[in-house]
């Protein structure tokens, strides 16, 4: 659940918000239309490896400057929360590309570091095996509140997109 809140926070928040400030809703629209092909088509297996490998190069190439700078917000984020901000950076430093995705560690690491926990690693998928790299440092084991603290910096991330996003189209728009 931690990992999903990580993830879920640039793909489901950063990004649209990234696209609707710079391009208003026909833009952010695009990004969730491509998001969500991603979603239903751009699973790997043997049968739809092919199928889905378009809509994933897109997604990739459309969350791509939308994670990196979701993962720098959680970093803001990690310390106006209490979480360890120094942490998130050095996890994220490090961590960023532990993943198949060029995009889903970035703030999957971010959030790792903030809590001082390790996620990802091996898994079963579909009964399969597949072993994949950890993000973060075990430090601790991740424990059910560390759902409500990956939520809480995601809605401090989240604000200060936000925030931050206005203050540049006031810029642009009002010259100010």
């Amino acid at each position: 659940a931690v990992e999903t809140v990580a993830e879920n926070a640039s793909d489901g928040v950063i990004a649209p918000l990234l696209y609707m400030l710079i391009g208003g809703a026909p833009l952010a629209l695009t990004y969730k239309a491509i998001n969500t092909m991603d979603s239903m088509l751009g699973y790997k297996n043997e049968r739809y490896l092919y199928f889905g490998r378009c809509a994933a190069k897109l997604d990739d190439a459309a969350n791509w400057l939308p994670s990196r700078l979701a993962a720098l917000l959680w970093v803001c984020a990690a310390a106006l929360t209490g979480s360890s901000a120094a942490g998130a950076w050095h996890i994220w430093r490090r961590d960023r590309c532990n993943h198949a995705s060029p995009n889903s560690a970035q703030t999957e690491s971010a959030c790792a570091g903030a809590l001082g926990v390790q996620l990802a690693g091996p898994a079963y998928y579909f009964g399969e095996y597949y072993d994949k790299p950890t993000i973060g440092d075990p430090l601790r084991p991740v424990e059910p509140q560390d759902i409500l603290r990956a939520d809480r910096m995601m809605y401090a991330e989240s604000t200060l997109a936000l925030v931050l996003g206005l203050a540049v189209r006031a810029l642009l728009v009002f010259g100010l």
